[in-house]
């Protein structure tokens, strides 16, 4: 590994070798930058994957609803009962090699500390593995792709701290056996309160239903789509979330969650789920109690465990040694381009967030790169 005293140097940096990463590097390439001093690669994992190495070991293909195609190499139709902490982290491994990133180019494992200015570039700091210090980087241009996942948003609700049993995040589910063979292991007729609007919710009362009582709440009513067709109507729908998201970045305003935008994909399973019952909507509980879930009319559910289906925010935290920030709290963006700091640019916020959103962002933005050497 490189020593921690060493200073590299590049034209651009991107941080991340996820999906989003991947993508900068593609369109880096197709834009004539050589890797190495022409652009290089960090990535805070062990290996390739991103995100994917960290997907609860229960979700399947059959549940990832396309879209994960990068640039230039198609995913392919697979088995929807292969784990997609298997399949996605080789589909990546090998989208490196395709794009010919050596670990000279793409270095790993590399997590960015923070990002700081130096003259005319922006100087990066980073950790080894190990959390010893690791190089520095100074680079004119930063494509910052660092997603979501280390992130998991827990909302706050009164009495969640005196809650008995266990809560848990999407970013931990372990599936519902781990659950049950665990914490609830002694409890006899368990009941699960699962709070979300996404496609995970559905997927981890999927897996409850069967061998658990189940409550499912969400902020809004959620919104079924059929894979197959195009609905007019709800596809306008979604482009004005988009626009409505745009605007906020455009605006400095702190970003959302994309669930409403998107919608819950209606596939035979999940059309069962909801003839059977189990996708019975409830609006959100007043508060948390001890042993449940207390409704806006004063009724109690009881409740053994609650899973916390509620997504997740930009990972940014390296970032705030730049002062970015607005007055509403958000980030403001022309395009991909920081306004506070022209040198950088997010990759897969706000708008963009997904592959399909982040190949279009890093596209926009290497188009920029390039016109500015």
């Amino acid at each position: 590994m490189t020593s921690s005293r060493s200073l590299l140097t590049a034209d651009v940096l991107v941080v991340g070798a996820g999906g989003a990463g991947l993508a900068c590097a593609h369109e880096l390439l197709r834009g004539g930058l050589e890797p190495g001093r022409g652009f290089l690669v960090l990535d805070a994992e062990e290996g390739p994957g991103g995100a994917w190495r960290h997907r609860w070991p229960t979700l399947t293909m059959g549940w990832i609803d396309g879209g994960h195609d990068l640039p230039g190499y198609p995913l392919g139709d697979l088995d929807p009962e292969l784990r997609a902490r298997d399949v996605m982290p080789h589909y990546l491994a090998e989208y490196e090699a395709r794009l010919g990133l050596t670990p000279e180019h793409l270095r790993r494992p590399l997590r960015v500390v923070d990002v700081g200015r130096g003259g005319g570039r922006l100087t990066v700091r980073t950790a080894e593995g190990d959390g010893g210090p690791g190089p520095v980087v100074a680079a004119r241009t930063v494509l910052s792709a660092t997603g979501t996942w280390t992130r998991p948003w827990w909302p706050t609700y009164p009495g969640a701290a005196d809650f008995r049993g266990p809560q848990v995040h999407t970013a931990t589910w372990a599936g519902a056996a781990a659950l049950l063979g665990g914490p609830l292991e002694t409890v006899a007729d368990p009941h699960v309160v699962v709070v979300g609007g996404g496609t995970s919710a559905v997927q981890h009362l999927a897996e409850l239903a069967p061998v658990a009582g189940t409550t499912w709440v969400t902020r809004s009513e959620p919104v079924f789509r059929d894979p197959a067709e195009a609905d007019p109507v709800d596809e306008a729908a979604r482009r004005a979330a988009v626009e409505l998201m745009a605007e906020r970045v455009a605006a400095g305003e702190p970003v959302g969650s994309m669930v409403s935008a998107t919608g819950i994909p209606l596939t035979p399973e999940v059309a069962e789920l909801r003839g059977s019952g189990v996708l019975k909507r409830h609006p959100v509980f007043r508060r948390i109690t001890p042993t449940g879930v207390r409704w806006a009319d004063g009724s109690e559910q009881a409740a053994d465990a609650i899973v916390w289906a509620t997504g997740f925010r930009p990972a940014l935290d390296h970032l705030r040694g730049l002062g970015l920030r607005e007055r509403g709290g958000g980030i403001r963006l022309q395009g991909t381009r920081v306004v506070r700091e022209p040198r950088l640019h997010l990759i897969g916020y706000g708008p963009a967030a997904g592959t399909i959103g982040a190949t279009r962002a890093a596209r926009a933005a290497v188009r920029e790169v390039r016109l500015a050497r």
